[in-house]
């Protein structure tokens, strides 16, 4: 049964969906699942218009080819800020072009150059193996700022659900593995909790409102070689038991949304460990939202807030 507290627009995508007769994620199989794509793509609305986009092959863990889209903003010459982004999907879906959109408005409203990352994706590559990517693109990003007009001093990492936690965790990996040093980390509805499962909000949206708790255990059963991993700060940065020296964060969550809780309770956990952070809960959202642009008016104002933030990091 669906909350009151959801908002017009995000009914409305529930209604579509719905009318739509899609079985439930977990009855799919991948090949099934990932066709949703175009799903996502549709909902992503019109793509806003930048300089240029540039899909290049760097070399990511290990020194195996890694995909990156690099999308450079109209504007001068003056080195300019860069987020590295990771898209959502629990891990399993998504991939540059389902996000396009969401990097390409970042660009252009930021005044920034974005680079999002093709990791690769459970369960044909299992935990760490996306985050082991994102930092290998996180480290070339910075080696290689001259090459694209970017401030060494102005690089965030960002992405939205699975892709938030990526962008923490390879903040974390920064501090504790030789950097790169980050400016600010922007994480949209991050999972930071794989392990407990019985917070307010995943039982209160446990079902009917996008993402659903048994979506949840579909994703993290790709996505983990053993349920031991879920404890791993890697797995779930709200354990890790030093939070110390991570950049300055904004956190966005969506109230109807079964990671609503983690994301707050990770925010408060930063503040505790001294880092400057901004908390905003998104009334009425579901999960996703950030990524319907064509579909959610209230996307576009987060989509502004996270472009502000990029514009404004700066160590």
């Amino acid at each position: 049964m669906r909350s009151s507290k959801l908002a017009r627009s995000a009914s409305v995508v529930l209604d579509m969906m719905e009318s739509a007769g899609r079985p439930p994620l977990e009855q799919l199989t991948i090949a099934e699942a990932r066709m949703s794509r175009e799903g996502m793509i549709a909902m992503a609305g019109q793509p806003e218009p930048v300089a240029r986009v540039e899909d290049r092959v760097i070399p990511g863990s290990g020194g195996a080819p890694l995909t990156v889209r690099i999308y450079t903003p109209e504007g001068g010459s003056d080195p300019k800020p860069a987020f590295v982004y990771f898209h959502g999907g629990g891990w399993v879906l998504g991939d540059l072009d389902t996000h396009d959109n969401n990097c390409r408005a970042l660009a252009r409203r930021a005044g920034a150059v974005g680079i999002a990352v093709d990791y690769r994706l459970s369960p044909e590559a299992k935990f760490p193996a996306a985050i082991d990517d994102c930092y290998a693109a996180t480290k070339w990003v910075a080696a290689n700022a001259a090459k694209f007009g970017v401030d060494p001093n102005r690089i965030t990492v960002t992405g939205d659900s699975a892709g938030g936690n990526m962008a923490t965790v390879v903040a974390m990996k920064c501090r504790d593995e030789g950097g790169p040093k980050l400016a600010f980390q922007a994480l949209i509805y991050p999972v930071t909790d794989s392990k407990n499962t019985n917070t307010a909000s995943r039982r209160e949206f446990a079902d009917s409102h996008f993402l659903t708790a048994a979506a949840m255990d579909w994703f993290m059963d790709k996505y983990f070689s053993k349920p031991e991993d879920a404890a791993h700060p890697h797995a779930s940065p709200l354990l890790a038991e030093n939070l110390k020296g991570l950049p300055p964060a904004l956190i966005i969550t969506a109230e109807c949304d079964p990671l609503r809780d983690e994301g707050e309770a990770y925010a408060h956990r930063l503040r505790e460990a001294g880092v400057p952070v901004t908390y905003l809960c998104y009334r009425g959202m579901i999960h996703a939202f950030f990524s319907m642009l064509g579909a959610i008016p209230e996307s576009q104002q987060a989509v502004d807030q996270v472009a502000e933030a990029i514009r404004d990091a700066r160590l």
